[in-house]
């Protein structure tokens, strides 16, 4: 690891980089301003920088690489991102299936609602804490006793797995899951799957998405080894089929049972919890993270990401809608931010696959035209919301309220996680952030053009505020 001393006539500051950068340019504009590129080797041939310098001066301005270090003389005003130190170096990534890579909540309810409703019961997901992460025997032994159903775990497993099996092709892959495998497959990153599901059951699931399936050189399924998780072995399993020490794999899980599982084996664990403002459970692992989508690969010094543009992430869009309705009356009278909130009911499906966060795009409202907005998806931490809610705010000047009026949303990019804050000062603030980092990004070609999709077209009346 090398120091870069930033030298100026008044101060020395030393900044350490995890990279073990190199100078790539350090060029004058000639108008007073000086910028400095650091970049890793492994980047150096596609010209793009880990850190960057934006040095302004009074005088002269001269850098070179001496011994590791660039020594920058004049008065200077430095300004550096650095990027935070490794936690550990990692060399391949071991993946959970189910909640972490594959949206399995939603099917869970739709069969197994169907399931009780023969027993007169009724699924209400009030033990899905007790089936996250464990065998599939464990996992129906626990809704076998919770429902009191008159069969044997063994018969409830025979009957459930057929109507499970039938409808794989509908899961659908959690946010940020195909943007990972390809990343990692693109740059060499070994990695494995490793699930308590039976080995044939992860392959039947996972053959319903593109390209995974491929992109793994090793899959364990539970039956293979001598314990599920939260015992170690799965993960060890995995480790000696990569042919690496479990010390250097970062396990990335859902559930507690597998956290647990892979400290036990030795490894970094990432955990992205799948049980609604349940983190504070998941003291083991090494970080926790709202969704893949905030996965941060370079904090375990494996290639970072390249798609943020303008502090934003492109994402596929998707699509939601209806009439505007009275909230909680916060958005005005205590933030003084006016919210389109939009009801949930008919949306718990999409509000399942979609993580809690900030996002962006357009808004079409039916009698006033298309607009630049950017939306909660949550809890509202600060304010501790009993239920997920979906408030959008348009970015726009209205001279009334539009309560009742059909309003049309095309989310288009995601900017950050949802966040807790010790003020409502920061709060504020921070929503504010947001709402100038969406008119920035939606002006760029990645995003502007889905101000005229169709979706928002059709429900226009006046097709001149388009």
């Amino acid at each position: 690891m090398l120091t870069w001393h930033i030298l100026s006539g008044i101060y020395l500051k030393n900044c350490t980089s995890s990279y073990n950068p190199v100078i790539f340019s350090a060029n004058s504009n000639g108008n007073g301003k000086a910028n400095l590129a650091l970049v890793s080797p492994q980047e150096k041939e596609k010209g793009k920088g880990n850190l960057n310098s934006n040095t302004k001066h009074k005088h002269s301005f001269r850098a070179s690489p001496q011994n590791g270090s660039i020594a920058v003389t004049g008065r200077f005003t430095v300004k550096m991102s650095i990027v935070k130190p490794l936690k550990k170096l990692a060399s391949c990534v071991i993946l959970d299936l189910d909640g972490t890579l594959i949206n399995t909540d939603a099917l869970l309810s739709d069969v197994l609602g169907g399931f009780l409703s023969k027993y007169g019961k009724q699924w209400d997901g009030r033990e899905v804490h007790k089936t996250l992460g464990k065998t599939p025997l464990e996992a129906a032994a626990a809704i076998v006793e919770a429902y009191d159903l008159p069969c044997t775990t063994n018969e409830f497993i025979s009957a459930i797995n057929p109507l499970y099996s039938e409808k794989w092709c509908n899961i659908k892959a959690q946010p940020g899951a195909n943007r990972l495998i390809k990343h990692f497959g693109g740059h060499g990153v070994s990695m494995a799957l490793a699930s308590n599901s039976p080995r044939v059951n992860i392959e039947g699931k996972i053959s319903f998405h593109q390209g995974w399936k491929e992109s793994f050189s090793v899959i364990i399924g539970g039956d293979e080894v001598a314990s599920g998780k939260p015992s170690p072995d799965i993960y060890l399993e995995a480790a000696k089929k990569l042919n690496v020490e479990p010390s250097s794999c970062l396990v990335i899980e859902d559930s507690i049972p597998g956290v647990t599982a892979g400290k036990a084996a030795g490894m970094e664990v990432v955990a992205v919890p799948s049980i609604p403002k349940q983190s504070n459970l998941y003291t083991s692992a090494d970080e926790v993270i709202n969704s893949l989508l905030d996965l941060k690969p370079e904090k375990w010094g494996l290639p970072p990401f390249q798609d943020w543009v303008e502090g934003t992430l492109p994402i596929e869009s998707w699509y939601i809608g209806g009439p505007v309705i009275k909230g909680l009356g916060r958005g005005s009278k205590v933030l003084g931010i006016p919210t389109a909130n939009l009801s949930t009911e008919g949306y718990s499906t999409v509000l399942s696959e979609h993580p809690s966060g900030v996002y962006f795009g357009w808004a079409g409202l039916s009698t006033k035209g298309v607009f630049k907005m950017v939306m909660s998806i949550g809890w509202n931490p600060y304010f501790n919301n009993p239920e997920k809610t979906i408030e959008p705010w348009l970015l726009h000047d209205f001279a009334e309220d539009f309560y009742g009026e059909d309003l049309r949303l095309v989310i288009v990019g995601y900017i950050r996680p949802e966040a807790n804050f010790s003020s409502i000062e920061s709060l504020i603030a921070k929503i504010h952030e947001d709402g100038r980092t969406a008119e920035k990004a939606l002006d760029l070609p990645i995003y502007s053009t889905y101000r005229d999709d169709p979706y928002l077209k059709s429900c226009v009346k006046d097709s001149s505020n388009l």
